[in-house]
């Protein structure tokens, strides 16, 4: 993935099964906290929310999963952000210790108005943050 944005996160007991094994639902959680960190810094909005009018929302999700991390074991999320349209952004993961592929994965956001839960424009300011286009 080029220009990918890279997380450090750790494997806590919670993300885990009885045996300290990651449970597939605690890779979703590794793909937010990366996403929100991304926002956070690249957007420079408090992630979900663009502004007290725009919301994103999750659409589409998807994880492959290739090997399994374990509780306290060091991990990189990869995040590389791909604009759909002028209303949905797509996140593409990737999860490794070390150099093992653990696990890929998307999600898809749409801008949403969130009085009238519509489908709205992402604002431009939001695009240019995270893309570093300037018009």
């Amino acid at each position: 993935m080029e220009d990918k944005y890279v997380y450090d996160e750790t494997v806590r007991i919670y993300d885990t099964d009885a045996q300290g094994v990651v449970h597939y639902a605690g890779y979703y959680r590794f793909f937010t906290d990366a996403l929100e960190q991304f926002a956070n810094q690249k957007a420079k909005r408090m992630y979900p929310l663009v502004n007290e009018k725009v919301w994103f929302v999750v659409v589409e999700s998807n994880a492959k999963y290739y090997k399994s991390a374990r509780v306290g074991d060091k991990l990189k999320v990869g995040l590389v952000p791909t604009q759909l349209s002028s209303k949905a952004l797509r996140f593409d993961f990737d999860i490794r210790r070390g150099e093992d592929l653990l696990c890929e994965g998307y999600i898809v956001q749409v801008a949403i108005d969130k009085d009238k839960w519509k489908a709205t424009e992402i604002p431009k300011d939001v695009v240019e943050n995270i893309f570093q286009k300037k018009s």
